[in-house]
């Protein structure tokens, strides 16, 4: 992997010596980007490339992983020959069969059946004018997918909201309706990945792995109920407190942001690519080669400030550059199904009894402070790029352990071990939304996806949101009170629902969620050769997790990149190409430095202390 982006490096300089390294008013020129990130991807993959060739990973059942990739290559080949119905049923139906060798007949009556289904919804939801609905009924129905996609092992928020923002793009509702779906379904996935935890000890998405730990001990005491129904108050606590937290740090976020000028927003975004990318994967290293890729990847097409086409090599397809929905179903979505069809598709059944739900006064009064702490260290550390829910829960439930009484009792089954991460990771959502909505900075994958969102629903991220669409940001942070209550509501009676899903045998629901992945690719843009870049950044991506590269800093780069360039660009030209005018502006400087210091102090405090800077950090994917 690292030869190859090296190799990747050295062709990027080649291809990028011939265009222009400055602009007319002096300053640089579309080649100057390209040309940093192409000794960025050399060098740092010409360190890894010794450790590289000698790593070696293994693998599991190839055979389903290749059958899943030839399905897909087949059915992006003949869609345009055979139409979207025959092929489709086609697709499904073998994958159904193949990955289920038993009961072939009902399956394939199944998969012709979910092919014509799609493509009434395809041809007839997807093509026609909604009527203006609800926003009440969009905040409802992303919850409940929200909540499925969370119950669901292999899918988790990232996935979920990258296959539904192409088909809520072409169904052309209303902005406000569709941000407000998508965020729903952002944070419906964190009540909902609490369900397989507790049940089967299988967290649905990495910001549930902590509560894996009580939760699924109160379930083998008997105690299921109450963990659900504890994770469900928990996390309808926290996120109540979180959007009012939004509510009161948006305004005055939103007057500061309004001074910043070019100079501000490149560093800005440069400080949210360090944190994130330092807080993405095992190696600072990898995380900031595969940032480097993302940033590549963005400068593909016709350059915004001089029109010239960079990285097209005469194909149309490539002008408008990779869109980053597409890349972010291949790398997450399709990635994460080909590492499923690679393990075994076996899922125990479950066969909890659900009986006392309510949690007793005892449960209550062991978790009346445990909430308010979580809630608070879960927004915090949601606000700051690179943490997310996944680091707020685990940072919630090592704080809850130490204050504890009885610390040496978590992991057998305490109310507090379940209460603290739920609360931590449903807060950090909320938190998330400060600087996405206040400045347009992603703290997270999901986070890069929905600021992808709110600029192809043709807004601009940032300050001036509020401002110019007050109806779009303060609907959404509306809704998402709104949807707390909506999630409290349907995930206490609706318990015994989310558990029979995970009864389905997963071999039948693969071909299904295969089946939305290709609908929500090619809704985007109607173009089969979005297919086959899913396909292709699906298996990068599956290739990138067997040899520990993190996706998510690819993702936040391909959003962010295009804008960094801009502002960057657009800075060296009012200074007239002085590099050190970033230094003059107090905030663009004070923001560098925290960059810089991100990446540079954990290195330090490691090598003082003697240790490889190479080490585990936590992975935040959502």
């Amino acid at each position: 992997m690292a030869v190859a982006l090296a190799l990747l490096g050295a062709f990027v300089l080649v291809e990028a010596s011939q265009l222009k390294m400055t602009s007319l008013g002096g300053g640089p020129g579309p080649g100057v980007f390209p040309v940093a990130l192409g000794v960025i991807l050399l060098g740092i993959g010409a360190r890894l490339a010794p450790a590289a060739l000698r790593e070696r990973t293994e693998f599991g059942h190839l055979r389903r992983v290749a059958v899943l990739i030839g399905a897909l290559a087949a059915y992006a080949a003949l869609l345009d020959r055979l139409g979207f119905v025959i092929t489709t049923s086609a697709t499904i139906v073998f994958l159904l069969v193949a990955f289920n060798p038993r009961r072939r007949l009902w399956l394939a009556a199944l998969g012709l059946a979910g092919s014509v289904g799609s493509y009434a919804l395809f041809s007839s939801f997807l093509k026609v004018q909604l009527p203006p609905p609800t926003n009440l009924l969009f905040a409802l129905v992303g919850c409940l997918v929200g909540t499925a996609i969370g119950v669901l092992p292999g899918i988790g928020p990232v996935s979920g909201v990258a296959i539904l923002l192409p088909v809520i793009f072409a169904s052309r509702v209303d902005p406000t309706s569709g941000m407000i779906m998508l965020a729903a379904v952002y944070y419906g996935s964190q009540y909902g990945g609490s369900t397989t935890s507790i049940l089967i000890n299988t967290p649905g998405e990495s910001s549930s792995v902590m509560t894996c730990l009580d939760g699924y001990a109160m379930a083998k005491k008997g105690r299921a109920g109450p963990a659900l129904a504890m994770a469900a108050i928990a996390s309808f606590v926290a996120g109540t407190l979180a959007v009012l937290g939004l509510m009161l740090l948006a305004p005055p976020l939103t007057e500061f942001a309004l001074g910043f000028g070019p100079h501000e927003n490149a560093a800005l975004m440069v400080l949210g690519l360090t944190t994130l990318t330092r807080l993405a994967g095992k190696s600072v290293l990898k995380a900031l080669l595969m940032a480097a890729f993302g940033l590549l990847l963005g400068t593909v097409g016709i350059d915004s400030m001089s029109g010239t086409p960079r990285f097209t090599f005469g194909s149309g397809a490539l002008l408008n550059g990779f869109d980053f929905a597409v890349v972010a179903i291949g790398l997450f979505a399709f990635a994460e199904l080909l590492s499923n069809a690679e393990e075994s598709l076996d899922r125990p059944v479950i066969r909890t009894k659900l009986r006392d739900l309510w949690p007793t006064a005892a449960d209550w009064l062991a978790v009346r402070w445990t909430l308010l702490r979580a809630t608070v260290i879960g927004f915090l550390i949601g606000t700051l790029p690179g943490a997310g829910a996944t680091v707020a829960s685990f940072m919630a439930y090592a704080i809850e352990k130490r204050v504890s009484k009885h610390p040496e009792l978590f992991g057998t089954g305490v109310i507090e071990g379940v209460a603290a991460p739920e609360a931590a990771n449903n807060s950090a959502t909320g938190g998330a939304m400060v600087p996405l909505l206040t400045l347009g900075l992603p703290s997270s994958a999901t986070a890069a996806i929905l600021l992808g969102a709110i600029n192809i629903f043709g807004y601009r991220p940032g300050p001036l949101l509020a401002i110019e669409h007050p109806d779009f940001f303060w609907g959404v942070v509306a809704s998402m009170y709104i949807g707390n209550v909506m999630l409290l509501i349907l995930n206490l009676p609706l318990v015994g629902v989310w558990a029979s899903i995970l009864r389905i045998p997963y071999g039948i629901l693969l071909p299904f969620i295969v089946l939305f992945t290709l609908i929500g690719t090619y809704a985007i843009n109607n173009d089969i050769f979005d297919i086959w870049v899913m396909v292709a950044f699906g298996v990068l991506g599956w290739i990138m997790r067997k040899f520990d590269y993190p996706a998510a800093p690819v993702v936040l780069a391909l959003v962010l990149g295009p804008q960094l360039e801009t502002n960057f660009r657009r800075a060296l030209t009012i200074s007239q190409g002085d590099y050190t005018s970033f230094l003059v502006h107090p905030i663009a400087a004070t923001l560098l430095v925290l960059a810089v210091l991100s990446l540079v102090w954990p290195i330090l405090v490691r090598l003082v202390r003697g240790r490889p800077t190479e080490v585990p950090i936590a992975v935040e994917e959502a």
